[in-house]
């Protein structure tokens, strides 16, 4: 692993606050808030989990894991309809005797009101939502996994070529900005530059970002600051990208040995999750933008199915062992360096 990327600290949030998961999901998930009282600013989720608190409601809080984001749903509710109102009352303030962050109500069932004034006494907000539980479950826990994946900041530029995010690594100065100027200015999209922060999705995917301060600015030396969006237009960014390729640059050095085949391909674990990586010797006159489009491209043949590297190889392995079978004297020298056409025909370009 590169020395640049063995001492990146990862982080974490601790938490989250209720008013900020209701103001970016309150369009996103159709949330709307039931409760009368503003939204208490000590209320924090500290989990990424929801839980359905059925065996609560029914009076099993042994193992109720309050402190998670609570989801109510058709069964909850028709559990509480049945009871009577005494026996309604008694189980709700049992309920949220607990310190509960939120509770979400799915599938417009009517909440009842005896719910809606304890949970104000308690401080406890409750949101609505019309989508089912199923549905809504799967997009509350996307959100939640979101907010607390774990995350990475590198210092680097981060464009979206040819659909295939290169990750532009390298000192200080050698030139990452440049080259990715060039390639927005080829039609590539710009993500990020000077700051990339790299979250963890699933099990398997690493997504880049810029930083909110600074977006899709970009620092060129001897320019200066330029906004990337207001001189080539919304078609030259992104805000997100699945990180797919990492380059790492660095200055030519005649005494190192370079890959010059492909056939060993290199990667490095981010996140617990290992990116193919390229070490790119760059010189004056070396042209790079051009060479990152071919990586894009090798990279999607690579996705596809094809690997030149192993084609050439496997063609090389053949004819080695073809020479090898071949027992005449008479042997063509020629043979080793044949054309790759046997006549040219009346076409001479």
């Amino acid at each position: 692993m590169p020395d640049r990327f063995k001492n990146i600290k990862e982080f974490k949030k601790d938490f989250i606050r209720v008013d900020f998961l209701y103001s970016e999901c309150k369009d996103r998930f159709r949330l709307k808030k039931a409760t009368g009282n503003k939204i208490p600013e000590d209320k924090i989720i500290k989990e990424k989990e929801f839980h359905r608190p059925g065996l609560a409601l029914a009076g099993y809080v042994d193992l109720f894991t309050h402190s998670r984001v609570q989801v109510v749903g058709n069964t909850e509710i028709k559990y509480l309809k049945q009871l009577t109102r005494k026996d309604r009352i008694v189980t709700l303030k049992r309920f949220f005797s607990f310190d509960i962050p939120c509770l979400i109500i799915t599938s417009n069932n009517k909440v009842p009101n005896e719910l809606l004034k304890i949970a104000d006494e308690r401080n406890v907000p409750v949101f609505t939502t019309p989508y089912q539980t199923t549905r809504f479950v799967h997009f509350i826990s996307d959100f939640l996994d979101d907010q607390f994946s774990s995350q990475v900041a590198i210092h680097g530029s981060f464009v979206d070529v040819y659909g295939v995010g290169l990750l532009f690594c390298g000192k200080s100065g050698i030139g990452k900005s440049e080259i990715t100027l060039d390639l927005v200015e080829r039609g590539h999209r710009l993500v990020a530059d000077d700051i990339v922060v790299i979250s963890k999705k699933g099990e398997s995917v690493l997504m880049g970002a810029g930083t909110s301060l600074v977006k899709h600015f970009m620092e060129i030396r001897g320019l200066g600051i330029i906004d990337i969006k207001q001189i080539f237009g919304i078609r030259a960014i992104r805000y997100q990208k699945r990180v797919e390729v990492i380059v790492e640059l660095e200055d030519w050095d005649s005494s190192k040995d370079y890959d010059r085949t492909g056939l060993d391909s290199r990667t490095i674990s981010l996140l617990g999750i290992d990116i193919e990586t390229i070490k790119l010797p760059i010189f004056p006159g070396k042209n790079i933008t051009v060479i990152a489009e071919v990586i894009a491209l090798n990279y999607l043949c690579k996705h596809y199915g094809y690997d030149a590297a192993k084609v050439f190889g496997k063609r090389l392995e053949a004819k080695i062992k073809n020479n090898k079978a071949e027992k005449s004297s008479k042997k063509n020298p020629l043979n080793d360096f044949s054309r790759n056409t046997e006549y040219f025909e009346h076409d001479f370009e």
